[in-house]
């Protein structure tokens, strides 16, 4: 996936001026910068909420740059938010079962009836819903309402949804906002496992310093929508404008 010279405006305000990313297979990318440096807006563009006026975004050489959210993420592009978009009256398992409804074709008659068609489709989309809940070591709250579990769980189950669509890439807009250090290790530890054991290329936009350089394999540093370093975690750290602009001489040792 790459974008190429995107310009992002919001009336006088410049979002993204001239973002050029490519995102290589296999690899986890993280993207940073301080508040109000146009990372999310990126993503935004990436999975179709929002459409830059100049420039464009490519998926598996497609130009995606048009398109709406929902035809991006039947391509294969998921998503996840900053923040919690779950169902919070519904369970664990009904909640990953939405993530699986680009895969549905039952309609609302053969719903109601629940029989034949209807019902072996449930029944092959709650097998693919059990190797996630395995996967995100969540058996023990499979059947529980969503709005009464933890922050960190739920965090786990937007991630869950977003991997229920079996995506070739997943993007993440700061899964680690909020959690506790226990939580944090949880999540990153499922990151590195999603890239090495399902082999899906991730763009993670953290603020996480810590986290990101542990985690990433590259990095693009955005400051003012503009694009103001790019490479691995090392030499990131030594980049005398990011230093500048975000890190800071502390968080650069």
């Amino acid at each position: 996936m790459r974008t190429e010279s995107l310009h992002l405006r919001f009336g006088g305000v410049t979002a993204l001026t001239n973002v050029t990313a490519n995102l290589k297979w296999s690899e986890i990318l993280a993207i940073i910068g301080p508040n109000g440096a146009g990372k999310s807006c990126l993503l935004n563009c990436m999975n179709g909420f929002y459409h830059p006026q100049e420039g464009q975004v490519f998926f598996e050489s497609v130009d995606v740059t048009q398109l709406k959210p929902h035809r991006i993420a039947k391509l294969g592009v998921a998503r996840t938010f900053q923040g919690i978009q779950l169902f919070q009256g519904l369970s664990v398992i009904d909640n990953l079962l939405t993530g699986r409804h680009i895969y549905m074709k039952t309609n609302p008659l053969q719903s109601f009836f629940y029989r034949g068609w209807s019902h072996r489709e449930e029944m092959r989309e709650r097998r693919k819903i059990e190797e996630i809940i395995d996967f995100l070591e969540i058996k023990h709250i499979r059947h529980k309402l969503v709005g009464e579990l933890s922050y960190g769980l739920r965090k786990r189950i937007d991630l869950g949804r977003a991997l229920a669509m079996e995506p070739k890439v997943l993007l993440m807009d700061e899964p680690m906002a909020g959690m506790n250090l226990e939580e944090k290790e949880d999540m990153a530890r499922f990151v590195i496992d999603i890239r090495e054991a399902l082999d899906i290329p991730i763009v993670i936009v953290e603020h996480d310093m810590q986290v990101v350089m542990d985690i990433a394999d590259r990095i693009y540093v955005l400051n003012w929508g503009n694009v103001i370093a790019e490479g691995t975690p090392e030499e990131i750290k030594k980049n005398a404008d990011v230093i500048k602009a975000y890190l800071g001489e502390e968080k650069s040792t």
